[in-house]
């Protein structure tokens, strides 16, 4: 039976359960272990590391690797980092803060998460004080919604689309127009992963 990520934090003396979601992503996309899908507490050994095979199994290897277990109420706390423009650019203030978040909403990689400031991405069921729970990549396909530093100074929130030789910044909310920028003027920061509302 996996532990729980609370139990994990609690045995490797971490202080939050984002550090034991990044070493279960690294592990995964290792192929040392499989998340069974849409399941909390169910991690399936796929192999162990070379040093291991002569010794003993681990403890965490199951002895059915394939039970799915009941799902757990799994939290992790990701990085809050301010507000980010779902209107025109503004600065995404850099902050100190943790945002709990369902580990179900989270697939693999380093997230955070951002405070939509604005009204340009409603279309997209993106609201004026969401939680946009982002993961943190540098590259991104046509028609993803992304988060995306413009001129190093601003982080907005769009549809990224490439238009020819420029990159255009779609909003989902027909009062706006797109925003056009030079490839160079533009870093991706990360692509929306989920989004929390709190009512």
């Amino acid at each position: 039976v996996s532990p729980s990520f609370e139990e994990m934090k609690d045995a490797l003396d971490l202080k939050s359960k984002s550090g034991v979601h990044r070493l279960i992503s690294a592990l995964e996309e290792r192929s040392f272990i499989r998340r069974l899908p849409n399941r909390a507490r169910a991690l399936e050994v796929l192999r162990v590391p070379d040093a291991m095979k002569a010794g003993a199994k681990p403890k965490l290897v199951a002895s059915t690797p394939r039970a799915v277990l009941a799902p757990a109420n799994d939290v992790l706390e990701i990085p809050l980092h301010g507000r980010i423009a779902a209107g025109l650019p503004i600065e995404a203030i850099e902050g100190q803060s943790m945002l709990s978040v369902p580990a179900a909403l989270l697939g693999p990689g380093e997230h955070y998460a951002l405070e939509v400031a604005g009204d340009s991405m409603v279309e997209a069921g993106i609201l004026d004080g969401d939680y946009a729970l982002v993961r943190r990549v540098d590259k991104a396909r046509d028609g993803e919604i992304v988060v995306a530093l413009v001129d190093d100074a601003e982080a907005t929130l769009k549809y990224f689309r490439r238009e020819g030789t420029m990159v255009r910044l779609d909003p989902a909310n027909r009062a706006y127009d797109p925003q056009r920028y030079k490839p160079n003027q533009i870093r991706i920061q990360g692509k929306l992963a989920g989004l929390l509302r709190r009512y």
